[in-house]
C-alpha cells in the first residue's frame, strides 16, 4: 500500500516570499523603449521582464508597427510571468483614427493541476522510483500486483516565486510609465484576446 507520506509532493519554501516582498527597479532602457512606442510610434508592443540578477525590469522584446496583435499575443510566455504595453489603433464610430496604449500584467494562473494516471504491474517485493516533477523523486514498495496512481501535477517553488515578484513590483514599474490609458491584469489569454481590447478601448 502507498505510503501516505508520499501522496503530496509540493512543499512551500516560506524564503521565496520574504525574497520577493519588495519590488524591483526598472532599468533606463525600459523607461526609453516605452517613451520610443508611445510618442514615435516606433513599436507596436514591448514586451518586460524582471531580471532577477540585475533586480530591475528589463525589455525582453519589441514589435514592429506592422506586427498583429495575434503577433503580440504569442510572444507571451505559457508558463512563466511578463508586463507588457500594446498600442492599439481603432476607428471610432465618427469616423475617426484614435489609439490608446494599453499595460498588461501578464500572470499564468499558477494552480492549472494536470492529473495524470498511472498504472504498475509485477511490482511485488521491488522498490519503484518515478520523477514526476523536475525537482521531486518519489520512492515506494508495491506489495500488489496491479494499482493506479492518479498524481496532480502542482507548480515549481520557482514560478510561485516568479508570480510574487511581478505582482510587488508591478505598481512601481506601471508608474513609471505615463500615458498608459488602460490597465489588464490577465491569467489566461481569454482574459486579454482582442475582442477585450476593442470594448475598452471603446
Amino acid at each position: 500500500m502507498l505510503d501516505s507520506s508520499v501522496r503530496y509532493g509540493y512543499v512551500f519554501d516560506a524564503k521565496a516570499k520574504g525574497n520577493a516582498s519588495s519590488g524591483m527597479g526598472v532599468a533606463e532602457h525600459s523607461k526609453s523603449t516605452y517613451l520610443e512606442l508611445q510618442r514615435k510610434k516606433v513599436f507596436r508592443y514591448v514586451i518586460f521582464k524582471i531580471d532577477e540578477k540585475k533586480k530591475e525590469v528589463i525589455v525582453e522584446k519589441t514589435g514592429g508597427p506592422t506586427e498583429s496583435y495575434d503577433d503580440f499575443a504569442a510572444s507571451l510566455p505559457e508558463s512563466d510571468c511578463r508586463y507588457a504595453v500594446y498600442d492599439f489603433d481603432f476607428v471610432t464610430s465618427e469616423n475617426c483614427q484614435k489609439s490608446k496604449i494599453f499595460f498588461i500584467a501578464w500572470s499564468v494562473s499558477s494552480f492549472n493541476c494536470k492529473v495524470q494516471k498511472l498504472k504498475f504491474f509485477e511490482c511485488e517485493n521491488h522498490g519503484v522510483s518515478f520523477s514526476f516533477l523536475s525537482s521531486t523523486r518519489w520512492s515506494f514498495s508495491a506489495h500488489r500486483l496491479g494499482f493506479t496512481l492518479f498524481v496532480c501535477r502542482s507548480p515549481s517553488v520557482s514560478r510561485i516565486r516568479s508570480k510574487m515578484l511581478y505582482a510587488t513590483s508591478k505598481d512601481r514599474f506601471r508608474r513609471e510609465l505615463e500615458g498608459i490609458h488602460y490597465e489588464i491584469q490577465a491569467t489566461d489569454p481569454t482574459e486579454m484576446d482582442l475582442e477585450v481590447i476593442r470594448e475598452r478601448a471603446h
